[in-house]
């Protein structure tokens, strides 16, 4: 896929400055949070000023800034929840993971604390993040930042030889992050020979953990991410970008601490895990009728994993496997559990996508469930009880999580509906030239799907009144209507 940015017309460009009503009106109609209220902010900033406090936070803190760390994220990213080291030990590998400590800055039951309830998540947005915590400690004396001493919470993660786990341990400590790295230039080093140890070592672990997913039957999708992009001028533009090997090898050391998080909430019998149900046979099936008429040969006894794994997102028909693949799994959601709540067992503690029990601690600044399943993971390592205030507000995560991640979702989704309808603003009646990646049945003589162009990186409703829409095949298609202000695009076929 493309992986150059589709601009609009200039920084002076009536579309523009549509684009940024538009973001204001959406951010409205989802109901955002604006500024953190004065309360929360002058907490943070006091929080920030005087550095950690471990009075609310149990346990002692270890000097861990010996381990060269280094962390690895998008070009630009400041608030840095994650900060990595792996190396060989044995047979095997360590994996050493410091999160962000946000418990050390946040006083439970405060104004920052329930200010976090109410957000629940960081929103991205073109023009700007919707922070999750104030900058000040998300960006700030929170994030693993290079070169700084920052509370964190340590998980070390002993791997065999062939990568699954034998031993965790996990403690409060002080780190220093080495260097702040962005996949492009670790890819770069990787591809090209330079990396060093740690990076190389990285990359090992990664395809492990990769082959472990594919034995348990998990699946990761490579679906090609459709990003928003504003450049230094101030406009606006659409872009799909293939994800890097490296992001993927980086996500299995996530992926590997929420599994054995997991297992330790569940063994403690307290904490909150992440789960999604069982694909239903009925779209397992629809899914492999799709695979037919796209050409992609899946013989009964290959497992869905293992078709993934060679798959191509570039070619059409793969392209538009995928995305219909994306459907397979549903009703995600969280589920917590205590001394009145029996821990889930079985299929029931799964997410079904990584085909083992999952959970949420790798991302605090960002993520609010996180800080709770990290200090029940820390006191069933440690011994001693789960905080009260831990106890006390888990039962609500689930539906806050709900809540918030509902308004971010379609925050996200109208955000790219609103730059695609300003991109193609000027080229109603067009044709363009794209690949059919879903399509419905025939209603009324028509049929209806998507149709996701190369050049612009868009992907928008299209009707063919002849009954036919060439799933995965190519498709030339006239542009029919556009609006900006109702975020709508729509394509017929030509």
């Amino acid at each position: 896929m493309p992986v150059r940015p589709v601009r609009l017309l200039g920084p002076s460009d009536a579309t523009t400055s549509a684009v940024a009503a538009g973001l204001a009106a959406l951010r409205e109609e989802v109901e955002l949070p604006g500024a953190h209220p004065p309360e929360a902010l002058a907490e943070a900033q006091e929080a920030a000023r005087r550095g950690p406090g471990d009075a609310h936070v149990p346990g002692p803190r270890a000097d861990r800034t010996d381990v060269p760390f280094v962390t690895v994220d998008p070009v630009g990213s400041t608030d840095l929840d994650q900060a990595v080291h792996v190396e060989r030990r044995g047979a095997g590998w360590r994996v050493r993971y410091a999160i962000a400590d946000v418990a050390a800055f946040v006083a439970p039951g405060g104004p920052l604390d329930a200010e976090a309830h109410r957000r629940g998540l960081t929103c991205y947005s073109p023009d700007g993040r919707v922070p999750l915590h104030p900058t000040v400690l998300s960006e700030g004396a929170a994030s693993l930042l290079p070169g700084q001493l920052r509370p964190a919470v340590l998980w070390s993660i002993d791997l065999d030889a062939d990568g699954e786990p034998v031993d965790v341990h996990v403690e409060r400590a002080t780190v220093r992050s080495r260097a702040q790295l962005a996949y492009g230039e670790v890819q770069d080093r990787l591809d090209a020979g330079t990396a060093d140890d740690l990076l190389r070592s990285l990359a090992a672990v990664g395809r492990l953990r990769e082959a472990r997913e594919r034995d348990r039957g998990g699946a990761s999708l490579d679906v090609p991410e459709q990003e928003v992009v504003r450049a230094a001028d101030g406009t606006f533009g659409l872009r799909f970008r293939a994800t890097l090997p490296v992001e993927g090898w980086n996500a299995q050391i996530s992926l590997l601490t929420g599994i054995v998080a997991a297992r330790l909430m569940l063994d403690a019998g307290s904490g909150v895990v992440r789960t999604l149900p069982p694909a239903d046979p009925r779209d397992v099936a629809r899914l492999r009728r799709t695979a037919g008429a796209l050409g992609i040969d899946w013989p009964d006894d290959v497992p869905y994993p293992d078709l993934l794994a060679g798959l191509d997102s570039h070619l059409g028909p793969h392209a538009a496997f995928l995305r219909e693949a994306t459907t397979l799994f549903r009703g995600a959601g969280y589920r917590t559990f205590g001394p009145h709540d029996a821990a889930p067992t079985g299929r029931d503690a799964e997410h079904a996508a990584i085909r083992a029990p999952y959970a949420h601690v790798t991302a605090p600044l960002r993520r609010l469930v996180d800080r709770y399943g990290t200090e029940v993971c820390l006191a069933a390592v440690g011994g001693h009880d789960v905080p009260g205030w831990v106890q006390e507000r888990l039962p609500e995560l689930p539906a806050t999580m709900s809540r918030t991640g509902r308004r971010v979702a379609a925050f996200d989704r109208g955000v790219l509906d609103l730059v695609e309808a300003a991109v193609l603003a000027p080229r109603v009646g067009q044709v363009f030239t794209g690949v059919v990646v879903d399509a419905d049945e025939p209603r009324d003589g028509r049929v209806r799907g998507a149709l996701q162009l190369r050049d612009p990186a868009v992907v928008a409703p299209v009707t063919s009144a002849s009954g036919v829409l060439p799933l995965g095949g190519t498709l030339d298609a006239r542009l029919d209507e556009v609006s900006v202000p109702h975020r709508r695009v729509t394509f017929v076929a030509a």
